[in-house]
């Protein structure tokens, strides 16, 4: 099975930058998708972002559209995930995940992906 390993969490002001990563190890990693999720506090984990296992096709939730971008580089096991224009409703804990699979298209539910990292706290300030 894959090993997720997230870092690139912190704190940050509204209307800063973060990117996050996400490093696999233990299988081919051009063989899966990868998925960012987040959760906050009291709330239902979430979807985010997700990429094909060749980052071709992509897919955000309507919250992050335009501000997040997601992508990977098969070379060195890594899926990105790049937020701007961060907002104070986006403080969650975000994990990454993975789905084996060389399928075109992606997935926003994450009951579709058996791999996840421990995550990584975001905290954005006002």
């Amino acid at each position: 099975q894959v090993q997720l390993v997230e870092s690139g969490g912190g704190l940050v002001q509204a209307g800063g930058s973060l990117r996050l990563s996400c490093a696999a190890s233990g299988r081919t990693f051009s063989n899966y998708a990868m998925g960012w999720f987040r959760q906050a506090p009291g709330k239902e984990r979430e979807f985010v972002a997700a990429i094909n296992w060749s980052g071709g096709t992509t897919a955000y939730a309507d919250s992050v559209k335009g501000r997040f971008t997601i992508s990977r580089d098969n070379a060195k096991n890594t899926v990105y995930l790049q937020m701007n224009s961060l907002k104070p409703e986006d403080t969650a804990i975000y994990s990454c995940a993975a789905r084996e699979g060389r399928y075109r298209r992606t997935s926003s539910a994450d009951d579709e992906y058996p791999y996840w990292g421990q995550g990584t706290q975001v905290t954005v300030s006002s």
